[in-house]
């Protein structure tokens, strides 16, 4: 007789045990739909069936959320060990980042297209349990995955990339969110805390991300880039810029709500003078994420769940120059928002069709990156 395999799953148990590995990257996925539907509802361009079509996106983010939370609340229950050593694994720590994120984008949803379909006191209250939520699991983040990497994770030389940002972030997102609440909180005190808690936020992940996007820019510098489906996690640094631009915006538009008249003007002529230079740093980081993802995909990328890195940023990149568009009624900034909308939706198509496609053949659902570092290489033509 022989041994029983060890691999050998009887066919049944494997199509329950198929979500065995499901790690928090899946978030991206939310991040990356919900920003589609925020976006086509502030665009400064109007086509017909816009709206419609955001409420529709919107829609199917909120239900996608609500399936991710219960498959990895699920995945916490039955595969306690698995889900802690996605904290320890050096590369998908940061990304616990995305499930505060996926909550504040569906919440930034709720107000800004939800409303039209459950009602604008049931949206507002929605965007609140959600930005609650987000906000606090976002500060989490922003120190418990620093703090791993600081005490625990080995990191080497080369190790920076896009997905350090992840847990920092989610204060920004978090800082964007809470200024579109500034006008449905009552006035007074609380109110006033809001507004200056969101600047707080913004103040904190933006210094942070600052810090992250050197040591990636001095990494892309001194050793190149991994050539693997890593390489998509570099739009990642459009995620702070555009979130940026656009939470000063809102907080700017929002602030004559809270403030003295002499403090909401400068607060307003903040988000133009923030939020032009930032805009220059974000084209030119266009220019050069794209150079190195074509470079990547002519020598054989892989399709990997990184690849929703190139949805949620360039998101974050269109409603920040909505913002910009709004705020110096220039129509350079519309065309520019409008053109930027294109590529997040051809892209956003893109990855979600491969997406369902790797998630039909199981490809997805496999073990996590290997905690082993990934070295980077110039890959240098000959």
């Amino acid at each position: 007789m022989t041994a029983a395999n060890p691999n050998d799953v009887p066919p049944s148990h494997a199509r329950v045990e198929v979500l065995g590995n499901i790690g928090p990257n899946w978030f991206a996925s939310v991040m990356g739909t919900g920003i589609v539907a925020s976006a086509a509802a502030t665009l400064p361009v109007h086509l017909a069936g816009q709206r419609a079509f955001a409420q529709l996106v919107w829609v199917l983010a909120t239900a996608l959320l609500a399936v991710l939370i219960v498959l990895v609340g699920g995945h916490w229950v039955r595969h306690p060990t698995v889900a802690r050593r996605h904290a320890r694994n050096p590369q998908m720590a940061h990304f616990y980042g995305a499930a505060p994120m996926a909550l504040l984008t569906v919440g930034t949803g709720a107000v800004l297209v939800g409303r039209d379909l459950i009602g604008e006191r049931a949206a507002v209250d929605l965007c609140w349990v959600l930005w609650a939520g987000g906000t606090l699991g976002g500060l989490f983040t922003a120190v418990s995955i620093p703090f791993l990497m600081f005490t625990q994770h080995d990191v080497e030389p080369d190790a920076a990339f896009g997905g350090w940002l992840m847990p920092v972030v989610p204060p920004m997102v978090a800082a964007a969110t809470g200024a579109l609440l500034v006008p449905h909180t009552a006035a007074g005190a609380g109110r006033e805390t809001l507004l200056y808690a969101c600047y707080a936020m913004f103040g904190l992940s933006l210094l942070a991300s600052l810090n992250i996007i050197a040591m990636i820019w001095s990494r892309l510098v001194l050793y190149g880039t991994s050539g693997s489906a890593r390489v998509p996690t570099l739009w990642i640094v459009l995620g702070p810029l555009g979130q940026s631009i656009t939470a000063v915006g809102i907080l700017g538009s929002n602030a004559g709500l809270v403030v003295n008249h002499e403090t909401a003007e400068v607060m307003n002529a903040f988000a133009v003078v923030y939020g032009v230079p930032v805009w220059g740093f974000a084209v030119l980081w266009i220019a050069l994420a794209t150079s190195l993802t074509v470079r990547t995909l002519r020598r054989g990328m892989p399709f990997a769940l990184t690849w929703w890195s190139l949805t949620f940023p360039v998101g974050t990149f269109v409603t920040g120059t909505t913002q910009l568009a709004a705020h110096t009624h220039l129509p350079a900034f519309n065309v520019a928002a409008a053109a930027a909308y294109v590529g997040l939706l051809l892209t956003w198509v893109l990855v979600a069709i491969r997406t369902a496609g790797g998630s039909l053949r199981g490809n997805l659902w496999k073990l996590p990156p290997s905690a082993e570092p990934i070295k980077a290489s110039k890959q240098r033509v000959s």
